[in-house]
């Protein structure tokens, strides 16, 4: 499975970004799907996860409220939705795959990882 993401760009602070990550394939055993981030210098955190059938979501308590994940298994595509974006919000995004069908927080319980995309919120 090869996952490309795309959607980053420069916005400012208050403003919306909408990423997304296509599968190559079929995602195989109805995994789930996560989002991380990493930001120079500190280590990647969780963002939000969405089970296969998309009827389970989680967000880290520094995104819910703002970010909204969704998926389209038809196109084999997941979504992140990023509203009123803080500097703080700066990082590069990674999409992965999960092992199951279910999306936890650990980047252990995932086993394929996209490239990244760029998110840059200025001031």
């Amino acid at each position: 499975v090869q996952l490309q993401a795309s959607g980053g760009g420069l916005v400012q602070a208050g403003g919306s970004l909408r990423l997304s990550c296509a599968a190559s394939r079929r995602t195989g055993s109805n995994n789930g799907m996560g989002w991380f981030r990493q930001a120079p210098g500190k280590e990647r955190e969780f963002v939000s996860s969405i089970s296969w059938r998309g009827d389970m979501t989680s967000y880290a308590d520094n995104v819910r409220g703002r970010f909204t994940i969704s998926r389209d298994n038809a196109k084999n595509t997941v979504y992140l939705q990023m509203n009123t974006l803080k500097l703080e919000d700066t990082a590069v995004y990674y999409c992965a795959v999960s092992r199951s069908s279910h999306a936890g927080r650990g980047p252990e319980t995932y086993q394929y990882w996209g490239q990244g995309t760029q998110v840059t919120v200025s001031s």
